[in-house]
């Protein structure tokens, strides 16, 4: 049975409304009985608030079905610390998921500093991060988008951020989120999928398609985001298929 990974913003919604297709799309997986997660990368929100807000755009899905990259992150530092000691910038979907792993938040010689996205970010917690990384503890972060969206223009992002502590300190960040694969193997682990059987959709080319590419996914590329159709000659690699929005995705399912 195939199996989908599908982006959220971009691809599902923008800017709080349904894009062309979406409803149906996922509504179409879920008649068949497809296995599928809702990706992002932003780790502002819990899956149960992202459920809440695609709720409100009038795409109604389990909060189970969504896969967040704070989700991502726990539980790959589960694995790489027996004390689970961090110090977090952040917010409530970064630190929700790292008490679900049974983490401990604390300034006091923690093993990881680990930053997420926030629209707060505290020039006092940017400088204990620094210190705490020239101090020894490895320096993480959820994704690397430089960016983020808002019915203004855009946002500073983990991305953007992460590149001045890495100024301050010279030690890079571990990013967990897409591109990273592990994002991805996570997912197709939780809904005991196989990346031969599993296409991802993403309107992103530098982190849903590299992933897909890295994780051995067919690709589609919806160009209802960020990515324009001339924007893709400007990479190295190419999405298998290109599609104006989720809508032409439909067929596909």
């Amino acid at each position: 049975m195939s199996s989908w990974l599908i982006d959220m913003d971009g691809v599902l919604v923008h800017e709080g409304l349904a894009l062309n297709g979406a409803r149906e799309f996922l509504g179409r997986l879920e008649e068949n009985g497809i296995p599928h997660l809702i990706l992002t990368n932003n780790s502002i929100f819990t899956p149960r608030d992202l459920a809440a807000r695609l709720s409100t755009s009038g795409i109604e899905v389990d909060e189970s079905r969504i896969w967040t990259s704070a989700l991502a992150t726990a539980r790959f530092l589960a694995t790489q610390s027996d004390s689970r000691r961090a110090y977090v910038v952040g917010e409530a979907g970064l630190t929700t998921a790292l008490y679900e792993e049974n983490f401990i938040m604390t300034t006091a010689n923690p093993d990881f500093v680990i930053l997420g996205e926030t629209r707060t970010y505290s020039f006092e917690a940017i400088t204990n991060a620094i210190r705490l990384i020239q101090g020894g503890a490895r320096f993480i972060a959820t994704n690397p988008d430089a960016t983020g969206p808002s019915a203004e223009g855009d946002l500073p992002a983990t991305g953007a951020v992460a590149a001045m502590i890495e100024k301050a300190t010279g030690r890079s960040p571990f990013f967990l989120g897409k591109p990273n694969p592990i994002m991805l193997r996570y997912g197709l682990n939780r809904m005991g999928a196989h990346s031969e059987n599993t296409s991802i959709v993403g309107d992103r080319m530098d982190t849903d398609i590299l992933a897909g590419i890295e994780a051995g996914l067919r690709t589609h590329l919806v160009l209802t985001g960020s990515t324009r159709r001339e924007d893709i000659s400007k990479f190295p690699f190419r999405p298998e298929h290109v599609h104006n929005s989720i809508a032409d995705v439909i067929d596909y399912v």
